[in-house]
């Protein structure tokens, strides 16, 4: 019994108390001292060559301070003339196909999500059925969306095909369980007055459902957009999908051309507070429209 608890005296009042020692916390402590000494390790052991590991360190933050500070782009990269105009027209060009393969794949994953996330909903459904479709997108979400692409690659070539349909696989599992816990979520008076006056299934999806979680979905479908910009991104390197992301992998992997990668970086991050901030505005819409 003492070696449970842990004993403690209030500075100020001399009360002596006596703190049961949680399990859950000494695990994590536990975890948290391996994880540090295993870094401290891997730093102190980590085999740099012929490059002194400060020296490294220096030119890393080096490189980082050109890439923020001097960002510029190489027209012959992007295979335009040289002018600011022709690079800005490219650089648009790549980044609205990016912009667009975010869209086609949000788009697909939140039509079949919002058609299997009311069935998934367990105020809507019955529970085998709802058990059965929370199982299946639990599966889908465990797989990362890049071995999904990669798996349909198979069939599709490592083109932008299968990463369209890799991305919308995986966007189908995150948005069905989304969708599907905002559902539930509603008012369950709501849903049984209305069955009680003899309304069917649909118009209670579309009378009752719908226009009372509207924001939700509105919330959870730009949340995945954004998630899908940063995949797409990724897939634009990994899995030739084009777009920015492949320029950006031509830049680090093939031109070692640190202020492009600078200049593609600011695009992204760019692009990624427009999409915040109009998801914000959209969202205070509905609401004002729903008040």
């Amino acid at each position: 019994m003492i070696s449970a608890t842990s004993v403690d005296r209030h500075p100020k009042t001399g009360v002596i108390r006596l703190r049961r020692r949680n399990p859950a916390r000494l695990w994590l402590n536990g975890v948290l001292a391996v994880l540090a000494f295993m870094t401290v390790w891997g730093i102190v052991t980590i085999e740099t060559g012929s490059v002194p590991f400060g020296e490294a360190v220096l030119d890393t933050f080096l490189y980082l301070g050109i890439m923020f500070t001097q960002p510029m782009p190489t027209a012959s990269h992007f295979g335009v003339p040289e002018g600011f105009w022709n690079v800005a027209g490219a650089a648009g060009y790549v980044l609205l196909v990016t912009l667009a393969l975010a869209f086609l794949t949000t788009l697909i994953g939140g039509f079949v999500a919002l058609v299997f996330g009311l069935l998934a909903a367990q105020n809507l459904t019955n529970t085998r059925v709802s058990n059965t479709i929370k199982g299946i997108v639990a599966v889908i979400r465990a797989v990362p969306t890049v071995l999904w692409v990669l798996i349909f690659a198979i069939g599709a070539g490592l083109r932008s095909v299968a990463a369209v349909i890799g991305m919308s696989f995986h966007t189908v599992g995150y948005l069905i369980k989304a969708y599907s816990e905002s559902f539930e979520e509603l008012d369950q008076g709501t849903i049984e007055a209305l069955r009680a006056s003899g309304a069917n299934w649909l118009q209670i999806v579309f009378q009752a459902v719908l226009p009372s979680s509207v924001t939700y979905l509105v919330s959870w479908t730009f949340i995945r957009f954004e998630i899908n910009f940063a995949v797409a991104v990724a897939m634009g390197a990994a899995a030739g999908a084009g777009g920015i992301g492949f320029n950006l992998f031509m830049s680090a992997g093939y031109f070692f051309d640190i202020r492009e990668i600078g200049f593609i970086t600011y695009l992204i991050l760019f692009v990624a507070m427009a999409m915040e901030s109009f998801a914000t505005r959209l969202k205070a819409r509905f609401l004002e429209a729903s008040a």
